[in-house]
C-alpha cells in the first residue's frame, strides 16, 4: 500500500457497482487471475556481509511470503551462512509497483532450515535500518496459499515466479509443465519435480504454482563454488576497493537455468514449526557431527527395477520394453549438505533431460547407500548411461539396455533380515536385528537350475567377514533362509549381504544390529517420558507426567538407549495435534549406551504432543503428552481461508487505469455512508498501481457483508453496501469503471 495515496480529510464515497461486478467474476481457481496476488507475495532476498558501514552482497535468492506476518520460504543455500554465502544480513525487497524492480524494505532472520532439502524459512524482523519490528507493527503483507504437491501429476501445467535478474528488474514468471518425478530415499513419494520451464538461476528459491494459484514447490539449484562462468555468477560490488566492479571482484553465484523443483510436501514440517513458533533443541546430550575431512567418494553403481524399504529389490543388467520403474543405486562416503551432486543421463548417446538431475545440494548423510530414479514413468528403449558428478567432477558411471521382451532370467530378490522363532520362522522387521549370536536372512529366488554356482558375502562396517559359495540345490522358485554367526557374536553397527549368481551381483541389502531382544522389535530406545522444567539438569532429575497446564516454560522429552553404534541412522519426529512440525534425522553420534538423551521445546502452546523415535525409518518407540486444553487454541496451521480480491479500476471514458487510488473495505458493522476514517471501521485497504491494478493483501471472510469506499477526486460520488463472498469464490478479480463528474 502506498501511504501517500491516503487522504486525511473526509472521503468521497464512490459507487463502484461492485456487487454487480462480483457476479461477473470468473476468477474461481484461475491461475491467470491469481498472478497479481502471487507477484505481490514474491520477494527478493539479498544475503550481505557487513564491511565497515557498508553491506557487500554475497548471495541472492527469490522468496515467497506464505503468511501475512512476514514468514518467507526460500532456498537455504542463498540465505544460510556457508563458505560460499558467508553474509550476516538478510535484506528483503518487496514489490511496490509490479512494473518496477522490488524495493528493499526489511531485514529478516532465519527461523529454521534444512540444508539437505535446500529449504529455509525466514521471518521479517527488522526495519531496513536495523530497528526491530515490534509485534503487531508489521503491515499486513500479501501472501500465497500452500498447496498439496502430492496431487501434482505428469503434464500438469505450472508457473514459476521469481526475479529473472539480480533484483534490478520486475518480478516475472515462466510457464511449463511437469515432465517427471524423481525419487530419492526421503520421506514421501516424490523428491523432485522436473520441468522444461525456462527458469533462470536467480529465480531459485521462488515459487512453483498449480493452476489454482497454490504454492506446490520451490525451484532450487546449487551453483558450484568457484564457477565464474557468466551464466553462473554476477559481479555486484567493488569487493577489492579498486573503484571498479568487474571480474576481479568477488562473484555472487546465481547458477544456470533450473529444471528441478522441490515439492512443498517435503517442507511441510518446517512450515508448521515456523508458523507455530516452535523450535526444538535437538543437541542436548549429543555432540555435533564433524564435517568430512576426505573428498567425497562414490562406488558400486548398479540398477534395480524397484525399491523395498530403501533397498533394491534385485539387481539387473537389462530391462524389457515398457519399463516404467528404474533406480540407480550407489554407495557414497564423505558427503555433506555442502556437497553438490548431479546425475547426467544419456540414451543412445543423446542427453535425456527428463531423467537427469542438474546440480543440487546433497540430501543424505555422510555415508551409506543411495538411490535416484523414477516410477510409473515410461522409459524409452535404448542404451542408457548414467554418470554421477560430485562437486562438478565425474565420480562413476553405469550402463543398462532397455528393450526387447521380458526374460525369464535366474535371479535373487527381496532380502529381509531377522531372527528365528521356536518354530524356525523368520521374525522381525526386516532391517534391524537385535544383538545376539546369529543373524538370519531370507530371500526369494526364481528360474534357478540345479548346480548353478551362487555365493553369499557378508560385510560388517564395510569389511567382508564371511563368505559361502555353493552349487544351487533348492527348488527353481521359492524362498531360502541363510544365516551367519560371526566369532564373538554380532556387534552393533551396519551389516550388508550380497548374493551373486555366476559371479555377478544379483541382490543386496543392508541391515543394522542394535539394541536388545524385544518383541516384536529390538529394544533400542526405552524409558521415553516427558517432563516440564526450567533447565536440563532439573528435567533429568524431575518426575514425568502425561499432562501439563498451559504456559509451562518448556517441555522436555528424555529417553534411554542401549547398544546402538555411531553412524546408525535414526530419526526423532515431533508432532502436535497429529501434525509433524519437527524432524531430526542424523547418524547416531552419542555413546553406544546411555540415559537421559534430551530434547527441549520452549514455551509450548496448548496441544497434544507426540515424540516418535525411529531407526532406519522404522518406528520403535513413541510417547505423548498433553499441554493445556490438549489442542492448539486456534487453527494456527490455517493458510488462506477466504477470498482473495484483486482487480483494476479504470476511467469509464478512456478505459485507462487510475493510479494511486485507495480502496477501503468497511466492517459489516458500518455502512459506506457512515465511514469517517476511523480505524475500527477499516477491514482492509488496497491501492492501485500505475496501471490501476490492486489486490487486498489479506483474504476476505466468506459470508461476511462488506461495504466499500474509494477515494478519488473528479469522479461522480457513489457507494456500495452489503456484498459478500461464498466458499466457492476462493479468488475474485473485478474491473471497476469510474465516471468523471
Amino acid at each position: 500500500m502506498n501511504p501517500r495515496a491516503l487522504k486525511t480529510g473526509a472521503s468521497v464515497s464512490i459507487a463502484v457497482l461492485l456487487f454487480l461486478l462480483l457476479a461477473l467474476s470468473s476468477a474461481q481457481g484461475s491461475l491467470d487471475l491469481g498472478l497479481e496476488r502471487i507477484k505481490r507475495a514474491t520477494v527478493f532476498v539479498y544475503q550481505a556481509e557487513t564491511a565497515g558501514n557498508s553491506l557487500i552482497v554475497t548471495c541472492i535468492s527469490t522468496g515467497t511470503l506464505i503468511s501475512a506476518d512476514g514468514l518467507i520460504i526460500t532456498k537455504a543455500n542463498g540465505v544460510v551462512p556457508s563458505q560460499q554465502c558467508n553474509g550476516d544480513n538478510l535484506i528483503v525487497s518487496l514489490n511496490v509497483d509490479l512494473a518496477e524492480p522490488p524495493i528493499p524494505k526489511y531485514r529478516a532472520d532465519i527461523v529454521t532450515h534444512d540444508a539437505g532439502l535446500d529449504i529455509a524459512l525466514l521471518r521479517i524482523a527488522r526495519e531496513l535500518d536495523g530497528r526491530l519490528v515490534a509485534q503487531g507493527e508489521l503491515p499486513v503483507l500479501p501472501f500465497v496459499a500452500v498447496g498439496n504437491s502430492d496431487d501434482v501429476a505428469i503434464d500438469d501445467n505450472l508457473i514459476v515466479m521469481g526475479y529473472p535478474d539480480i533484483g534490478n528488474g520486475p518480478v516475472a514468471f515462466s510457464r511449463g509443465t511437469v515432465t517427471a518425478f524423481l525419487k530419492e530415499p526421503l520421506t514421501g513419494s516424490r523428491t523432485w519435480f522436473k520441468t522444461r520451464a525456462e527458469i533462470p538461476g536467480t529465480m531459485a528459491g521462488g515459487g512453483a504454482y498449480n493452476t489454482a494459484g497454490e504454492l506446490i514447490g520451490i525451484p532450487t539449484n546449487a551453483p558450484l563454488a568457484g564457477s565464474a562462468a557468466a551464466s553462473n555468477c554476477r559481479y555486484l560490488n567493488d569487493t577489492n576497493s579498486d573503484g571498479l566492479v568487474n571480474s576481479s571482484d568477488r562473484c555472487v553465484p546465481t547458477g544456470d537455468f533450473i529444471s528441478t523443483i522441490r515439492p512443498i510436501a517435503l517442507a511441510q514440517h518446517l512450515i508448521r514449526g515456523a508458523r507455530l513458533g516452535l523450535n526444538v533443541d535437538a543437541t542436548l546430550g549429543v555432540r555435533e557431527a564433524e564435517p568430512p575431512r576426505n573428498p567425497p567418494l562414490v562406488s558400486r553403481l548398479f540398477v534395480a527395477p524397484s525399491v523395498r524399504g530403501a533397498m533394491p529389490s534385485t539387481v539387473v543388467g537389462s530391462l524389457p520394453s515398457n519399463t516404467r520403474n528404474l533406480y540407480l543405486f550407489f554407495d557414497y562416503d564423505n558427503f555433506s549438505a555442502e556437497t553438490v551432486y548431479e546425475l547426467r543421463v544419456t540414451r543412445d548417446g543423446i542427453p535425456d533431460t527428463t531423467f537427469s538431475l542438474p546440480p543440487v545440494r546433497w540430501s543424505g548423510g555422510e555415508r551409506g547407500l543411495w538411490y535416484i530414479g523414477a516410477r510409473e514413468q515410461a522409459w524409452a528403449n535404448g542404451a542408457y548411461e548414467f554418470t554421477l558428478l560430485v562437486n562438478g567432477a565425474g565420480v562413476g558411471a553405469q550402463k543398462i539396455i532397455i528393450g526387447g521382451g521380458a526374460e525369464d532370467r535366474a535371479h535373487f530378490s527381496d532380502i529381509v533380515f531377522g531372527t528365528l522363532d521356536q518354530a524356525g520362522n523368520l521374525i522381525g522387521n526386516g532391517s534391524i536385528v537385535p544383538l545376539g549370536n546369529i543373524a538370519f536372512a531370507r530371500f526369494l529366488h526364481a528360474n534357478m537350475a540345479a548346480g548353478r554356482p551362487w555365493s553369499a558375502i557378508w560385510y560388517y562396517a564395510g569389511a567382508e567377514f564371511a563368505r559361502t559359495s555353493d552349487a544351487w540345490s533348492d527348488d527353481a522358485f521359492g524362498s531360502k533362509v541363510i544365516s551367519v554367526d560371526p566369532a564373538g557374536g554380532l556387534l552393533p553397527g551396519e551389516y550388508r549381504l550380497e548374493l551373486y549368481l555366476d559371479g555377478a551381483l544379483s541382490a543386496t541389502s543392508d541391515f543394522y544390529v542394535a539394541g536388545e531382544q524385544g518383541s516384536p522389535l529390538p529394544r533400542i530406545f526405552s524409558n521415553l517420558r516427558f517432563t516440564s522444567a526450567d533447565s536440563l539438569a532439573e528435567a533429568r532429575n524431575g518426575s514425568s507426567a502425561s499432562s501439563y497446564p498451559s504456559s509451562i516454560p518448556a517441555l522436555f522429552a528424555l529417553f534411554d538407549w542401549q547398544r546402538i553404534t555411531a553412524g546408525t541412522p535414526w530419526t526423532a519426529s515431533w508432532l502436535v495435534d497429529d501434525q509433524e512440525f519437527f524432524r531430526y534425522t542424523q547418524p547416531w553420534l552419542a555413546q553406544e549406551s546411555g540415559t537421559d538423551f534430551a530434547f527441549v521445546l520452549p514455551d509450548p502452546p496448548d496441544g497434544n504432543y507426540q515424540l516418535q523415535l525411529l531407526v532406519n525409518e522404522l518406528l520403535l518407540l513413541e510417547q505423548s503428552a498433553v499441554v493445556g486444553i490438549g489442542q492448539l487454541p486456534i487453527d494456527r496451521f490455517a493458510e488462506i481461508q477466504g477470498t482473495i480480491l484483486t482487480g483494476r479500476v479504470i476511467d469509464a471514458a478512456t478505459q485507462q487505469g487510475i493510479p494511486s487510488l485507495t480502496i477501503v473495505l468497511i466492517s459489516e458493522n458500518f455502512d459506506a455512508s457512515e465511514f469517517v476514517w476511523n480505524q475500527e471501521q477499516v477491514v482492509a485497504l488496497a491501492t492501485t498501481d500505475r496501471n490501476g491494478e490492486f489486490q487486498f493483501a489479506r483474504p476476505l471472510a466468506f459470508d461476511t457483508p462488506y461495504s466499500v469506499v474509494i477515494e478519488a477526486e473528479g469522479y461522480i460520488p457513489n457507494f456500495a453496501d452489503v456484498f459478500d463472498f461464498d466458499p466457492n469464490q476462493t479468488s475474485v478479480d473485478i474491473t471497476i469503471e469510474m465516471v468523471r463528474g
